[in-house]
């Protein structure tokens, strides 16, 4: 950073603000997935009911309050006004116009608390809800709003606001979902943020100062803290009425992406002004735009009532198994500009960079142009071990002779330690002039000097990225599927993303009681550990899949069922399994679309994430499971490997053997021809009765038919996911499957990182994405993406000056 452009940066860190703004967003934070795990507050009567009672009950008490408090100690607003109080503030200039035309001041939060803190005044402030609105209840009834015409109810209300607030809370709706992230909540990265929103502050005075009108366009980390600063009214009015000479508008109307629209302009130009400004870089790590949140799994919470209270997360069986720690973060990487080229230099130069120790993140050579030489922005946007060095070897080529031998040249070499930034972690951005070690024969009287700009977001706990390998070979490339039979000697070893085995599993057949013609032959999955213990890890139970002692249960739905999962795993917590990629394993835009059935997402459901959060994702092609959280690996593991048994018989042409094992049928055509023929007569009965008295006479039971009514007994578990529905009758195959896919896995934010995109078309790349490169899906390698980033990469909103 330049002398004049370090002094403008230190003016800009005088601009005051009057409350702690750190503090205030780990507030705002926390009551935004409060309201997250409410979501009828988004849209439709219950929502229209939440703005009347905040127009008819909370804002006259808040009047009242503000002008002489109705008791000693502050108000705390009820869940649903202060949504909607948020989503008005967030239009500080109308807020202001409204408070001081509704009730002749602005009203303020100063004296009051929010509904996520609560405390001791929360029963005060009932009561006296209570006294003055005995016909409204100080809770929201959701059950009282969905029956209740809010129209008719309006018309008594004396004083209210004429502001769209349906309008402005589906503005604001999809926000939480670009700040939620883990690193949000970080002290430097917060402390970063308020740096920044001032610095942001100061070009909209700059711009003011010499009559430019710009609209300027935040990053997330920098909206956060100006959403945090407008949610004071008074602090706010009074803050930027010093700073700038007036109340800073609020724009958020805008969302369009598209290059050459509005943001994508205003975004160019705030950056384009920003590193003319300060000599540093406007994108950071963590704060770019994710693209839009995934698709709902429900509009209907579920909170799960029937858990197991006896079982911990933590226990014997969950020590069976030993997981290397990894941490991970996203870098942003950009390289500014080269010096001290030897004279008469001439040719193109770029920039190859890798790591010194390839981690499983990131171990590809990548390049970039220098902003300096190209004028073309380019950053990356990967994902890597926050250890070793990243390697920089800046390259000269003439592309007049690409055919020669020699035309690209290695004109120097640095490096830049990881460790000495991220652990411990002082700061998350770092721009710094690096010289480079001269490669032979380049040697000059000045080294050449490479400024870069760096990024990295705050280290977290890695997913856990599991491959099923088959005994018969022991490669990476030997995976699960496509599959033969499994046969009683042949085991599926589980290793870690290092190769390192991690437990071995086994399917059997195990008779109960002296092995006579009757005996009832059980399945079981049995798991050699490294210590060389073996153990029983599941069992089949007739009508489920009983886990770890017991521990968890593996249960197929027999019937439709309105979310549409394919099975369940429930033990202390509740997780539902779909077919495909759900949630934050979504496949983006830009990612090669691959088979839906190719995939199962675990999601769990509880009290924190009512609407489920993607814990797992099981990939069968490349027979990958990817696991976010340490106590789901092991019943994970387990579940993905009875899947694996379940679905191998799709590959006799969607039916399944009564009461007789799949390996008799290897090379025996004649059986084969004649079960299809069956299948082929009951898939073609035009009744439900007639398809279950042909399925009953068979020797095979059908799945994928395509039919949800032919549910028969429970004496397997396994039904057809795939709309057959259709219960497999013996214990021979262990579940049955749907014929077309059982679920997808996805990954955006698997790691909970996001990347950053080259276009607003894309919107959005996961930092687990893609490699364009390669155009493959990649569960764990590194993501590069060196494209510009003067798209769909910032906050949704601006400010014109």
């Amino acid at each position: 950073m330049e002398m004049e452009q370090e002094l403008e940066w230190l003016e800009a860190q005088k601009i005051a603000i009057s409350l702690n703004l750190l503090a205030a967003a780990k507030r705002q934070l926390q009551f935004l997935a409060a309201v997250d795990k409410n979501r009828w507050l988004y849209e439709g009567p219950t929502l229209e009911c939440a703005i009347y009672r905040y127009n008819a009950c909370w804002l006259p008490l808040l009047a009242k309050h503000s002008e002489s408090p109705v008791f000693e100690g502050p108000l705390v607003v009820p869940l649903d006004c202060e949504w909607v109080w948020h989503c008005h503030r967030l239009n500080p200039v109308r807020y202001k116009n409204d408070s001081e035309e509704l009730f002749g001041r602005i009203l303020d939060n100063s004296n009051v608390v929010s509904s996520v803190q609560g405390g001791i005044c929360i029963k005060q402030t009932q009561e006296i809800w209570n006294k003055l609105y005995p016909d409204e209840p100080y809770n929201f009834d959701l059950t009282r709003a969905l029956s209740t015409t809010t129209n008719e109810k309006f018309l008594a209300v004396e004083k209210y606001t004429k502001y769209d607030l349906v309008s402005a809370v589906k503005r604001q709706s999809p926000f939480y979902y670009q700040v939620c992230r883990s690193h949000f909540n970080n002290d430097i990265f917060l402390d970063e943020a308020v740096a920044r929103y001032k610095g942001f502050l100061y070009l909209i005075k700059r711009n003011g100062e010499q009559s430019i009108k710009r609209f300027c366009v935040p990053t997330y980390d920098i909206d956060l803290i100006w959403h945090t600063h407008q949610l004071h009214p008074i602090f706010y009015c009074k803050d930027l009425s010093e700073a700038l000479g007036k109340i800073l508008e609020h724009d958020d109307m805008d969302s369009e992406r598209t290059k050459g629209k509005k943001l994508d302009i205003g975004f160019s130009g705030t950056t384009k002004q920003w590193e003319e400004t300060f000599g540093t870089r406007y994108w950071k790590a963590g704060a770019m735009y994710r693209g839009r949140a995934p698709s709902p799994l429900t509009t209907i919470p579920f909170l799960p009532n029937l858990l197991r209270k006896d079982v911990l997360a933590s226990n014997e069986c969950q020590k069976m198994i030993q997981l290397p720690e990894v941490k991970i973060v996203e870098v942003l990487l950009e390289f500014v500009s080269v010096k001290n080229l030897p004279e008469g230099h001439k040719g193109c130069l770029f920039v190859r960079f890798s790591k010194k120790q390839p981690d499983v993140f990131f171990n590809a050579k990548q390049k970039l142009t220098i902003l300096s030489e190209s004028e073309e922005k380019q950053v990356a946007s990967f994902q890597c071990e926050p250890k070793g060095e990243l390697i920089f070897e800046l390259i000269s080529h003439s592309p007049s002779n690409l055919l020669v031998k020699n035309a690209f040249k290695t004109m120097g070499t640095a490096s830049l330690s990881l460790q000495d930034f991220v652990n411990p972690i002082s700061k998350l951005t770092i721009e710094k002039r690096v010289e480079l070690l001269p490669s032979s024969g380049n040697l000059s009287s000045k080294p050449i000097c490479l400024q870069i700009a760096v990024s990295f977001t705050v280290p977290i706990q890695a997913p856990y990225v599991l491959h099923m390998v088959h005994s018969q070979s022991l490669s990476k490339s030997s995976y699960l599927f496509p599959f033969p039979v499994q046969h009683a000697k042949i085991w599926t070893h589980i290793n870690d993303e290092y190769g390192s085995e991690i437990i071995s599993l086994q399917m059997r057949d195990s008779a109960k009681g002296k092995t006579t013609e009757k005996s009832i032959l059980k399945k079981q999955v049995v798991g050699a550990m490294k210590s060389g213990e073996t153990r029983a890890l599941a069992e089949f139970m007739r009508t489920h899949w009983s886990l770890m002692d017991s521990q968890w249960c593996l249960k197929f739905k027999t019937k439709s069922d309105e979310d549409g999962h394919f099975c369940e795993l429930i033990g202390s917590r509740m997780i539902k399994i779909f077919r495909s990629r759900k949630l934050d394993f979504e496949p983006k835009y830009c990612e090669k679309q691959r088979n839906k059935q190719d995939f199962f997402t675990a999601v769990e459901f509880s009290a924190e994430d009512p609407y489920g959060k993607a814990v797992a994702l099981l990939d069968f092609k490349s027979a990958t499971l990817m696991v976010k959280e340490e106590w789901l690996v092991l019943p994970a593991i387990v579940s993905a490997f009875i899947l694996a048994d379940i679905l191998k018989n799709e590959r006799y042409g969607g039916f399944i053997i009564k009461g007789e094992n799949l390996e008799k049928l290897d090379g025996n055509v004649e059986k084969v021809s004649r079960f299809h023929e069956e299948a082929k007569q009951i898939e073609q009965a035009t009744s439900v009765e007639s398809k279950l008295e042909l399925n009953e006479a068979a020797e095979v039971v059908v799945v994928g038919c395509g039919n949800r009514n032919m549910v028969k007994s429970g004496g397997c578990g396994g039904s057809c996911g795939g709309g057959c529905a259709n219960v497999v009758k013996s214990g021979g195959c262990g579940g049955g499957c749907d014929g077309g896919g059982c679920g997808n896995v996805i990954n955006n934010d698997g790691n909970g990182l996001g990347g950053m995109v080259e276009s607003a078309d894309c919107g959005g790349c996961g930092a687990s994405c893609v490699d364009k490169t390669s155009n493959e899906t990649n569960i764990g390698n590194s993501h590069i993406d060196s494209s510009p980033i003067e798209s769909a990469t910032y906050a949704t909103e601006g400010t014109v000056v």
